[in-house]
C-alpha cells in the first residue's frame, strides 16, 4: 500500500517513514529540501533496507505532482510540506501564506483528480492561540492566531474540512501536535534546521557542541510558576507513530474523519528543559535570558484522552530519552 508523505525528508516526516515502513507501508516521498537534506534518504535507507522512491518537487506544484499520482497511485498521503517557524512567520507571513495555504490548495486540486482512501494533515497545537485554560482538549475554544503560522494552520483546517464535505469516500485525519523533539534512537536520522534554529532543543544542541556560541532563551516574565514559557515536549518516534496509527485508522474506517490533539500531556517549562538537557547529557549550556519573542504562546500542554481512546495511542519515551537522543544526533552530526 502506497503512501506519499509529502515533506518526507524532513524532522517528523522522516521519522515518520520509518514507522510507516516498519508497519508494512511503501512510502513515496515528495520534498524539495528548502527545510531538509538529501543525505536524509540515504540514512532512511540504511534504517530500513528499503529503496524508498523519491520525487525532489514543490508540492504545490501540480504539473509535477499530477505525474507523480498517476506513476505512483497512492492510497493514502501523510502532508507535513509547510513551513513552520512561528518566529520567521511574524517577519515572513506571505512566505507562509503561499507555501502553506495557496499550495495546500495546489495539492487539493490534484487530490480531486485521483482516488485516495485517507487523507492525514500536520496540525498544530498553535490553532487554540493562547487559551483561557490548560491543558487543551479538542473541543478547547480556537482563539485567534497568536502568529501567521498559527494562523495558516487555522485556516488550512478549515479547507480541508470544507474540501473532504465534497469527498465522504475519504477519510480526514488531523493531527494537532505539540512540540516534537528527539531523534531516532539510532541517532542516524533527527531535527536538521536549516540556518539558525528556531526551536530550542536544536539550539541547545548546537550551542553544546559549540556551533552556537550563545542559547537565549526569550523571557521569564510569563505568568507561570517559574515566569519561562511552558511546553508539551513529546518524542517525534511517538509523533511517528501516532500519524501510522491515525492513518490505519483512516484506511479501515471509511469516511471516518479524525481531530486529535498529539502530545505527553505534560507540561514543561523551557528552563526546565535546559536544566534537565545539562543533567543528562553531563555537559552545560551557555545561555542567557533575553526578551520575549513575539508570537509565542505563553503556556500550553495537551489533554491527549482523546487519542488514547481513539487509537489506543500513549507515548512510550520520556523527556529524558527525547534529550539523551537529540545530543547523540548532534554528535552524530559533528562527526559526518
Amino acid at each position: 500500500m502506497k503512501i506519499l508523505v509529502t515533506g518526507g525528508a524532513g524532522f517528523i516526516g522522516s521519522h515518520t517513514v520509518v514507522e510507516l515502513i516498519n508497519n508494512g507501508f511503501h512510502p513515496v516521498i515528495i520534498d524539495d529540501y528548502r527545510n531538509s537534506e538529501s543525505f536524509i534518504i540515504d540514512r532512511l535507507q540504511k534504517i530500513t533496507g528499503v529503496s524508498i522512491p523519491v520525487y525532489a518537487i514543490d508540492f504545490g506544484n501540480i504539473k509535477s505532482l499530477s505525474d507523480v499520482f498517476e506513476k505512483e497511485n497512492p492510497e493514502g498521503i501523510i502532508h507535513f510540506a509547510a513551513d513552520k517557524a512561528v518566529n520567521e512567520s511574524v517577519i515572513n507571513p506571505l512566505k507562509y501564506y503561499h507555501n502553506n495555504i495557496s499550495n495546500l490548495i495546489n495539492l487539493l486540486k490534484v487530490i480531486d483528480q485521483y482516488k485516495i482512501s485517507s487523507f492525514v494533515f500536520s496540525s498544530s497545537c498553535t490553532v487554540y492561540g493562547v487559551p483561557n485554560q490548560i491543558p487543551v482538549s479538542e473541543k478547547t475554544p480556537i482563539k485567534p492566531a497568536f502568529s501567521p503560522y498559527g494562523y495558516t494552520k487555522q485556516v488550512g483546517e478549515n479547507i480541508l474540512l470544507d474540501f473532504f464535505k465534497t469527498k465522504p469516500e475519504i477519510s480526514l485525519s488531523i493531527l494537532r501536535y505539540f512540540n516534537p523533539i528527539g531523534a531516532h534512537p539510532s541517532a542516524l536520522i533527527g531535527e536538521l534546521p536549516i540556518g539558525v534554529p528556531n526551536n530550542l532543543i536544536p539550539f541547545i544542541t548546537q550551542t553544546a557542541i559549540g556551533r552556537r556560541k550563545q542559547l537565549t532563551v526569550f523571557g521569564n516574565d510569563y505568568d507561570t510558576p517559574d515566569g519561562f514559557c511552558i511546553r508539551d515536549y513529546i518524542h517525534v518516534m511517538d509523533l511517528a507513530n501516532a500519524h501510522v496509527l491515525t492513518l490505519n485508522y483512516g484506511m479501515e474506517n471509511k469516511n471516518a474523519d479524525l481531530l486529535l490533539n498529539v502530545g505527553t500531556g505534560k507540561g514543561v517549562s523551557v528552563l526546565e528543559v535546559v536544566n534537565a538537557f545539562e543533567e543528562i547529557n553531563k555537559i552545560k549550556i551557555n545561555y542567557t535570558i533575553g526578551k520575549r519573542r513575539e508570537g509565542d504562546t505563553p503556556a500550553i500542554f495537551a489533554d491527549n484522552s482523546l487519542i488514547s481512546k481513539k487509537l489506543n495511542w500513549q507515548n512510550k519515551y520520556s523527556l529524558k530519552d527525547a534529550l539523551k537522543h537529540a545530543w547523540k544526533w548532534e554528535k552524530n552530526l559533528a562527526n559526518r
